[in-house]
């Protein structure tokens, strides 16, 4: 997700370091309970399902405070659990200069983006390059979709399934296919209706677990509060904006407002995965209403996060860790396992879960259905093949991703981190393609192609040669991409018609 899809845990790392300690029946009782309630929480909505518009948007009827909550759900994993802390432990407080940047970009997202979805009632955002550009942008941007949220959400999964293997001795093979395959399950029965609202109840479940590791905390702190700010105010760990020029940085002022801007104009203005939410809305006044809120919470959560980072720190001023981190990542999962009782520890598993657990599989079965099948295979679809088509596709990718956790096992931390940069490498093209499709008229198809093209191989070559952080790719990407595109336009004359 934004931002906290970019902090890895490294499958020989944290794996090794930590012991299995202190884990009793009852904790893993109440994260069996958990996660056996949220598979049938989400199949529940079953029994609404009965055409794709109900499948993948539930009639457009969720209400705007659900929205807000499932999309700041939504990009809630357990690399934001486990990962902001630990920035913060080993850093400062520099990261919410990205999310200042990602509270400017919904505002911008809902102004320039969420007019277009809803005046076009579409059921995913590539159909608004359909409308613009016709079937070549459209297949290229979601097939680049399929591919990389596969890829990323796969990971995600592995990361998720290792945290809790780490803390709850579960080979992380096993946990894998437990938590895919409940992720399959409610998703396939409930449609989007199960995701969103399963999003809505496990965001409040994720935040009770960041409440009891924080108070723990403060209670296991001498002097508490007070000594708390004294100690992190003197090793300067509540530093937040960074005036560097230098663009390797990650966390700047500049590539933070920037960069978050644009990061978040693709993800949440662009990817299906989050647009699928806002189209679910009501309106467009109550998506945008939704999405801007968002931010805000998104910005507070992460505050949450990075606090716990800081109390850490403090904490082991004054208990020093008895062996040293192979990561820094692994810091809070040590905290848990040595310093809570049981039944805590389980439902810290459970809330991790709950940060995982918001699948992307009902985005990719609808673009998979719309962009398609019912474009390439079978334009003339009923509704009874079309809900048998779209639940297996949710399967499918299902086990798709399934497939590349189990295999993230093998990977190296060098290849586990590249994979997850290479990801970023998508957003600004496609990006771009979005911001000429809603804000001009005279750039063609075959421009556009050619400008994502370019802007794929700059940031290639950016990736490889490292010469600016991933907090800028995005903004390059889409630059380079809109500024290609309205050049070949030029040169070319090229009309301005779908596929022309």
């Amino acid at each position: 997700m934004a931002g906290a899809s970019h902090f890895t845990i490294p499958a020989g790392s944290v794996r090794h370091a930590l012991p299995y300690l202190r884990v009793a029946w009852v904790d893993y009782l109440v994260a069996g309970l958990y996660l056996a309630g949220i598979v049938v929480f989400g199949s529940y909505f079953a029994r609404f399902q009965r055409t794709t518009g109900d499948y993948f948007l539930t009639d457009r009827s969720v209400p705007w405070w659900a929205i807000c909550f499932t999309i700041v759900a939504t990009e809630t994993s357990t690399l934001t659990f486990i990962g902001v802390p630990a920035a913060a432990y080993a850093g400062n407080m520099a990261f919410l200069q990205l999310a200042a940047g990602y509270v400017l970009g919904r505002i911008i997202v809902s102004v320039l983006f969420l007019p277009a979805y809803f005046r076009g009632a579409l059921l995913t955002s590539y159909q608004l390059l359909q409308q613009r550009f016709g079937a070549s942008a459209t297949t290229v941007a979601a097939g680049l979709f399929l591919v990389t949220r596969s890829l990323a959400d796969g990971i995600r999964l592995f990361a998720t399934a290792l945290v809790i293997s780490i803390v709850a001795g579960v080979p992380v093979g096993w946990t894998v296919v437990v938590l895919g395959t409940a992720m399959i399950v409610y998703t396939v029965r409930g449609g989007v209706a199960a995701v969103i609202w399963t999003d809505v109840v496990q965001m409040f479940i994720y935040l009770a677990g960041a409440i009891v590791v924080l108070s723990a905390l403060l209670s296991q702190i001498p002097g508490g509060f007070a000594e708390v700010l004294s100690a992190g105010a003197a090793a300067d760990k509540f530093r937040v904006i960074d005036w560097s020029l230098d663009p390797t940085r990650v966390y700047t002022i500049w590539a933070g407002v920037a960069g978050g801007i644009a990061l978040t104009l693709a993800t949440h203005g662009t990817d299906q995965f989050l647009v699928q939410r806002l189209l679910s809305a009501r309106s467009s006044r109550d998506a945008a209403r939704g999405l801007v809120l968002s931010g805000f919470l998104v910005f507070a959560q992460f505050v949450l996060f990075l606090f716990i980072g800081i109390m850490l720190f403090v904490y082991h001023q004054h208990v020093p860790l008895e062996s040293a981190l192979a990561r820094t990542d692994e810091i809070l999962p040590r905290f848990i396992l040595t310093n809570l009782p049981h039944g805590a520890i389980g439902f810290i598993v459970a809330a991790i879960v709950a940060a995982a657990l918001s699948p992307s599989l009902n985005a990719m079965a609808a673009t998979t259905v719309n962009d398609f099948y019912r474009k390439f295979v079978n334009p003339g679809a009923d509704e009874p093949t079309l809900m048998r088509v779209s639940r297996g596709a949710t399967i499918v990718w299902g086990i798709v991703q399934l497939a590349v956790a189990l295999g993230a096992q093998w990977m190296d931390r060098s290849v586990l981190e590249a994979g997850l940069a290479v990801l970023s490498l998508t957003t600004g093209p496609i990006l771009g393609a979005f911001v000429l499709a809603v804000a001009t008229r005279r750039v063609g198809a075959g421009a556009v192609l050619t400008g994502m093209i370019a802007g794929a191989l700059v940031l290639g070559w950016i990736w490889w040669t490292a010469v600016v952080a991933w907090t800028w790719y995005a903004l390059i990407g889409a630059s380079v991409t809109c500024t290609v595109a309205i050049l070949t336009s030029l040169a070319s004359r090229q009309p301005h018609g779908p596929d022309s």
